[in-house]
């Protein structure tokens, strides 16, 4: 298998002002080295709609990076933006991978519910939301993370079937 490139965006205020140390970027770094991922892009930027859309875009249309997970701005507080950022760059959803993480959190906890995180594709890039704090990426991405690889070959058009024997 092919090495898969990853970009790793952390929605922080704080973060982006240097206030605040990014670990849950740090967790999504540790988690990826498995698939097998290469860390090819990292950045902590503001809360803020139009930068999260322009970085997305350029990972996916410029940088070309197969996997973009982005970690923070998926609940309802008024700066969580992440979602509405995501959905104006994708050419689709694929809601199965974002209704996993929420089946999975919330036998943890009942405030899964209120997650907004999206996972979705733009070109040949998979992009998939995650929440803001250590202990719920490590949760949700260990429940998408067995099917990434395969989502990532079937967006680059493998022809391989997807039936497992």
């Amino acid at each position: 298998m092919a090495v898969i490139t990853v970009g790793i965006l952390t929605m922080s205020d704080k973060g982006s002002r240097g206030e605040r140390v990014d670990e849950s970027g740090q967790v999504i770094r540790e988690m990826v080295a498995d698939l097998p991922g290469e860390v090819a892009y990292y950045e902590v930027i503001p809360d803020e709609k139009a930068v999260i859309s322009d970085r997305l875009v350029k990972l996916a249309d410029e940088l070309k990076i197969d996997l973009v997970v982005t970690t923070g701005g998926t609940g309802v507080s008024p700066r969580d933006v992440t979602p509405e950022a995501t959905k104006v760059v994708l050419d689709f959803e694929i809601p199965g991978m974002a209704e996993a993480m929420r089946a999975e959190s919330l036998k943890k906890t009942n405030r899964a519910m209120i997650s907004r995180a999206l996972a979705g594709v733009r070109k040949q890039t998979l992009i998939i939301n995650l929440p803001g704090s250590p202990k719920g990426v490590r949760e949700n991405l260990a429940v998408v993370l067995p099917a990434v690889a395969h989502a990532v070959e079937k967006i680059k058009g493998s022809p391989a079937d997807c039936a497992v024997i």
